[in-house]
């Protein structure tokens, strides 16, 4: 629904919340009002604001496993054929690396252009101690879960997508004698998606606590002392979003990238918010689906599996960040040692996948193999944590993205559904108890005790 007689959209109020959040966390940090021990900073930014956003997270969380990996088995049975899925694989993946190259490729472009960093000395005392990445042997090893239910504990997404399409696999192969299987994975399905519906009626309050407190610990010296790493950075991310993804959707799908950007809204400010892909999976799963008009079939692969490689904006900013330290401490990369940056950023973003910390592992990787000292993060470190949510903000919208174009390549999509401004729009009508649902649920539990 749009802001009409019954009142404002979801989105629409998410937003309210991003704004005032982002007034309210700045006031209280220029104010002086967040100081270490004051009643602001225990009980207001440090109490009431981290308690509400962490719990919204946790929420979240809590959603994506069993949305996963009933989603994904639903998708894998509602696509049926070996074929089709191996096609959808194909292309969500060779998107996937294909905008991760783009987007580093144009983020060390453009910093070479600026040159942030030039003339700056290095601060010595500026500390990172790089954490060491699995080899990517050892991840093609581990997408096998030895342990499946270990796998689900864990939130293991590579392990998770596997074994939810064997297991559809396995399903359609059976047959016949799997269908109350099939139509109960299709209702939990359903069941969870509704359980996504009902948490995000708290996003506006949730979203205002977490930008709240961003803004009030981060405030806004540390962007003055790194203003032109910041201000590359934000250009380079910015440009591959509203630039190149949105060519990218226009040309392999010819669809209208201003409905998608206004359909995304709401997704971004979440993956803005949370600043973890994987947090932000049942919000773009149910965007794609129910706003996009995405088939489920094709969207329960792409969304976790892009949450899971696609690295767009973690790219981004190692392009930019090699470009800003090689500046900083006068290295001379040369041509050769940028194609090492874009290749190394590429193929870490399969062989880093799902590991915390990603995006600095994956700068540390990249700095020891062009003879950058790893140290040098310790320069950007104060302000990651903002630009990392802009950052997860590019990385969701680059998973719609490809989900989109894949689906329109298949045929998995309702373009109708797409072009309707109003289509999926959260209602609070949607969260209603039907009283004749109740009734009808209470005589089924009745009956089932008394043949008991």
């Amino acid at each position: 629904m749009s802001t009409n007689g019954k009142g404002m959209s979801l989105t629409l109020k998410v937003l309210i919340g991003m704004v005032t959040g982002i007034f309210v966390g700045l006031a209280i940090n220029l104010g002086g009002m967040n100081a270490e021990g004051s009643f602001i900073n225990e009980y207001i930014v440090g109490g009431l604001f981290h308690v509400v956003g962490k719990m919204f997270v946790s929420a979240l969380k809590m959603l994506v496993v069993p949305l996963v990996l009933l989603s994904l088995i639903s998708g894998v049975c509602g696509i049926g054929n070996l074929s089709t899925l191996g096609r959808v694989g194909g292309k969500s993946f060779a998107l996937y690396m294909l905008t991760t190259a783009i987007a580093i490729a144009s983020a060390i472009g453009l910093a070479i252009i600026v040159a942030p960093g030039k003339g700056m000395n290095a601060v010595t005392a500026a500390t990172f101690t790089g954490k060491e990445a699995p080899p990517l042997t050892d991840v093609l090893i581990n997408i096998i879960p030895t342990n499946p239910v270990q796998a689900l504990a864990s939130s293991e997404m590579l392990q998770i997508i596997f074994f939810a399409i064997l297991l559809g696999i396995s399903i359609l192969m059976v047959g016949k004698k799997a269908k109350h299987l099939m139509q109960g994975v299709e209702i939990g399905n359903e069941v969870m998606m509704k359980m996504v519906h009902i948490i995000m009626s708290i996003a506006p309050y949730a979203v205002f606590c977490l930008i709240a407190q961003s803004m009030a610990e981060l405030g806004l010296d540390l962007l003055g002392h790194l203003a032109g790493y910041v201000l590359v950075l934000v250009a380079a991310l910015m440009l591959h979003l509203f630039v190149t993804l949105m060519i990218i959707l226009k040309v392999f799908s010819g669809l209208n990238p201003v409905i998608f950007l206004k359909k995304m809204r709401s997704v971004q400010v979440f993956g803005f918010s949370t600043a973890s892909s994987n947090a932000t999976i049942p919000v773009t799963l149910r965007t794609v689906t129910e706003r996009l008009g995405v088939d489920n079939s094709v969207a329960s692969f792409t969304v976790p599996f892009g949450a899971t490689i696609n690295m767009d904006g973690t790219a981004i900013m190692q392009g930019v960040a090699t470009v800003f330290i090689a500046n900083v401490y006068n290295v001379e990369l040369g041509v050769m040692g940028y194609l090492t940056v874009i290749l190394m950023s590429v193929l870490a973003s399969v062989g880093t996948a799902g590991v915390p910390g990603v995006g600095l592992i994956m700068l540390s990787m990249v700095f020891t193999q062009v003879g950058l000292p790893v140290e040098g993060i310790g320069l950007i470190l104060g302000v990651d944590r903002l630009l990392d949510m802009i950052r997860t903000a590019v990385n969701v919208s680059g998973d719609a993205a490809v989900s989109s174009i894949v689906a329109k390549s298949e045929g998995k999509m309702d373009v109708a559904v797409y072009n309707d401004p109003d289509a999926g729009l959260v209602d609070d009508a949607d969260l209603d108890i039907d009283e004749a649902l109740e009734l009808e649920m209470a005589e089924v539990i009745h009956q089932t005790h008394d043949q008991q």
